[in-house]
Formats: structure tokens, sequence, C-alpha cells
């Protein structure tokens, strides 16, 4: 085995604070596993306007403890001391750990931490900055990956996830830490914790979202193996909502996700259960979320909403009762454009991720991505949050009930009235990340004139900047009646094509949307083979 690679295990190792870690890469030194090595040493985690999400590992590029310390040493370089940093963490392998290492080193550093009292939903976390009027906060998940994976997420003290310059700024301050020997730590038994007051302020604030008073309404719910089974029951109780049945199978938080096998509401079979005990229960509207809480699911009958339908219909019923802008992102239906031109508001678009959505307006009324991601209250928390777009979704479906209709009828209703906007997702999961970079690479040295039988009106190319948005390695295409934007996932080894297909209503609902969905699978197709992977 080369000598620089055993060096650099072993001078790692000798560094690393956990013993597991430790005995992870020096097992695999004594094997003599050079690939599985290099994998762990050769590069490391770099920390991104996602913060920093990776397998559970040894090494510097993995999610470990080593890592983390490092990161919140970083982080609080950036920030200074004197400053407060609010912590929160889910129920993932390693979670509550990297979240008292977390605070420890930001304590160490001269920083007040304030950790969260027990493993609570991305939501809250976000809630918490603003409500302890942090500088910034820190989240341990990796949200919706499987489960070898975990994350670190940061907030700033406006509550909204960080945007460039700032993840810069602090990998930069990451890479300049030095030994982790040398760091100054709090003792476990000074890390301060908030109470359950915090808990209760956000509940009681979301509970405030509530816009009109139906509440008889049967739901049935799965948490996913998250954590949202209890903030969301309560929730409900709070809000005067009769309890939900809840998946039993999947109700307790189980970092192993023994049931599916990605726990993502948007992955084939992940809702079955659900659906299943939606059946039973005689539900009038099946919820899911992510583990992490702050995406949600919703299903009526067997028929699961896309994120684009669930998105119109909860921006039209925020919109019918609190007015004011709305913000999107670019690779979402442009029905949320025409819904707010007919409630008289401003419509912004941005970037993906809630980072830039949260952002668009400061008096923002409602956001929202294809990607089952809701701020339906963004006063009260600036990300998306899975359990308040659960109320309203209940609140809705309680509404439509009354009228002897579901979410489906009104939704029928939005598509008579502003046009069929059919939406789908093309992704190709990948082994090797490069593959994504040569397709892209592709894509751009021979510019499509069309795909399929529909021709590109327009191309821009965001990767130098372009439509008023930041620099992003985004390919967007409008055609006719038809958009396709194209970019690698931010979180996953994943290209992926957005497609949207748009027809107008002229008599029958059903045959639009047949022309429309036929029109959809061509450009899928299409879309497919341009990219070629």
């Amino acid at each position: 085995m080369e000598a620089r690679l055993v060096h650099t295990v072993r001078d790692w190792v000798a560094d690393d604070p956990d013993p597991g870690t430790r005995r992870e890469l020096e097992a695999l030194l004594e094997a003599g596993d050079e690939a599985a090595l290099r994998d762990r040493v050769d590069g490391r985690l770099r920390f991104g306007t996602a913060g920093l999400r990776g397998p559970l590992r040894g090494g510097p590029n993995g999610m470990n403890r080593a890592v983390v310390r490092r990161a919140a040493a970083g982080l609080a370089a950036h920030l200074g001391p004197g400053r407060t940093v609010a912590v929160g963490y889910d129920a993932r392998h390693g979670s509550a750990a990297f979240a008292e290492d977390s605070a420890r080193v930001l304590a160490g550093a001269g920083l007040r931490a304030v950790v969260l009292p027990r493993a609570l939903p991305t939501p809250v976390l976000a809630f918490a900055v603003r409500e302890l009027g942090a500088d910034a906060g820190v989240m341990v998940t990796a949200s919706h990956n499987p489960p070898r994976d975990n994350g670190y997420k940061v907030y700033l003290g406006d509550g909204a996830q960080i945007v460039p310059p700032v993840d810069r700024e602090i990998e930069d301050a990451i890479g300049a830490v030095g030994r982790l020997a040398e760091l100054p730590l709090a003792p476990v038994a000074d890390v301060e914790r908030a109470d359950d007051a915090l808990v209760d302020a956000y509940l009681d604030a979301t509970a405030a979202l509530s816009l009109v008073p139906d509440r008889d309404v049967r739901v049935a719910y799965t948490p996913l193996h998250g954590v949202g089974r209890d903030p969301l029951l309560a929730l409900f109780q709070r809000a005067g909502f009769p309890a939900p049945a809840v998946e039993a199978a999947q109700g307790n938080p189980d970092p192993d996700f023994p049931t599916v096998t990605f726990p993502n509401p948007e992955e084939a079979g992940a809702m079955d259960r659900a659906l299943a005990l939606g059946r039973a229960s005689k539900a009038d509207v099946v919820i899911a979320n992510d583990p992490d809480a702050d995406r949600c699911a919703v299903a009526v009958g067997d028929r699961l909403l896309r994120g684009d339908e669930l998105g119109a219909l909860l921006a039209d019923h925020v919109l019918r009762h609190r007015p004011g802008p709305v913000a999107t992102s670019i690779v979402s239906a442009t029905l949320l454009d025409r819904l707010a031109a007919a409630h008289g508001v401003a419509c912004h678009r941005t970037l993906t991720g809630f980072k830039w959505i949260a952002r668009a307006d400061p008096n923002l009324a409602y956001g929202y991505e294809e990607a089952l991601g809701y701020a339906v209250g963004p006063h009260v928390v600036r990300d998306k949050d899975g359990l308040s777009a659960a109320l309203l979704a209940a609140e809705l479906a309680a509404s439509c009930r009354a009228a002897g209709r579901t979410l489906l009828h009104r939704l029928d209703d939005l598509e008579r009235e502003h046009g069929v906007h059919a939406t789908a997702q093309h992704a190709v999961r990948v082994a090797d990340p490069a593959d994504i970079s040569a397709a892209m690479e592709r894509l751009r040295a021979a510019p499509a004139a069309a795909f399929g039988s529909r021709r590109v009106r327009e191309a821009t190319d965001l990767l130098a900047g372009g439509a008023g948005l930041p620099a992003a390695d985004v390919l967007v295409y409008d055609l006719d009646d038809a958009r396709v934007v194209i970019r690698p996932s931010g979180t996953e080894p994943k290209l992926k094509a957005y497609l949207e297909v748009v027809e107008a209503v002229a008599g029958d609902l059903g045959a639009a949307r047949g022309r429309a969905h036929a029109a959809l699978e061509e450009l899928e197709a299409a879309v497919a083979a341009a990219i070629g992977l």
C-alpha cells in the first residue's frame, strides 16, 4: 500500500475523537483495503449551501464526529465569540452525538450553544433560530437520504438556510481548523438545553396558521420512521382536529427505516403502508412526512398528489384567506404564476432550494417547490415545513368534505380555470458522479433545437448567471406550451429533468388531461434520449 496513503490514514486516526471510526480505519489498514481507504481519505466532504451530507464512516470524506467537530469549529470561527447558535438534531444514527459535539465545540470557542430538548423536526430548529434570537442554527439531519447517511445544515439568524458567499466563508474557516485535540471543548454537563416551552411556542404559532374553522376530516398519517409523529399529533390536537390514524409500523423513529427502500415519500412504494391505512380507515386524506418532517406528501384514496398539485392547492387556499407575494423555484410548474396573477399578487421564481425561496420577498405569504416542500407560514418558519403543510392540507380537505367534495374536485376547479399543467420528473441515479458532469457537458456542447415535436423557443444556461438569477449548473428550455429544466441534484447522485406541458381546457377536462399527459410522455422520451444516461 502507498506510504502516503498509510500516513494520511494514521494521521487522521490519531486526531479522531471517536473510537468507533478509529477502529474502522485501523481495520481497513490491517486488511490492506486500499480502495476503501482512498474512498474515505482522498478528498473530504465539502461545505456548501446544503451544508454537509454524506455516508456515516471514518475519514474526512464521511460524516463522523471528527468532521462534525471541524465543521462546528469553522462555524464558530466564522461567527466569532459571543454569538448564539441553536442546535437541533433528528433521530438518525449519530445525530444526537453530532449535536452534542457541535454544542461543546461552539461553547468552547466562546459562543452560546442552545440544544433542542430532543430529536425534533427540522422546521422546529428553523423556528428556534428566530425565537431564541440566535445568530445561526445547526440542524443535524440527512432529511430523506438513505439510512447510511447523515448531514449538517446551517441557518442564519434570519431563520433561513445559508446562501453564497457564506457557505464558502464557512468552508474556508473549516479548512483552517488545526488539530482537533487542541480545540477547547465545553464539558457535556455545561451544554445548554432548551426546554419544551420552545416546542410549545412552535406548536402555538403553527396552529395559529389555520385559515378556516372546518375540522371534520379523517386523516391517515405516516412519519416514515422519522421524528414527525409526536409533533404532528400535538399540532392537530392544539388546532382542534381529530387525531389522525398513524401507520404503526412506521410511527416510532427508527434510523434504519426498515419498511422502506428510501425514506422519501416521492420514491415508489414509500407510501404503500400509509395508503393501505387510508383505505382501511376510510380516510379523506393520507399524509406523509419525510424523516425530518420538513416535507409533506398527500394522497386522496390511492391517488398521490404531485408536488406541484399540492403546491397549487395550498397556494390557492392561502391566497384566498391571506394574500401576499408567493415564490417557487424554476423547476416548479407555472400554475403558481397564473394563480398569483388571478389573486393580484407577485410571483417570484428562484433557484431550487428554500434558501432562495425564503428570501424571494420580505413579505412572502407562501412558497413551495415541487419536491414536496411547502412554506404556508413564512413569518413563522422561513423554510419548508411539513407539519404546517399537513395542517393546512387537512384543513382544506375538511372544507372540501363539508361541501361534499375532495381535494381532487378542487384540483379540477383550478385546472378548468387555469389550464392543465402536467408535470413529471425524469431522474437518473448514477454510480459515478462524473457521469452527471459529462451529460451536462454534452447538452451544452450540442444545444437542442427541439425535444420531440416541440421546438425550443429559448434556451437559458444559468452556469454563467441569467434570468436575473445567481449562477447555477442548470439548463432551462422554453418550448411551445412546455418547459424542460435539467440540473444535477444538490443532495444525491442524480441528474434530474423537470418537465411541464400546459394544455388549455376548452370543454372536457378529461380530454385535456389526456392530451397533456400524452404530450408529457413524448417529451420525457425525447429528454431521456438527449440526456443519454
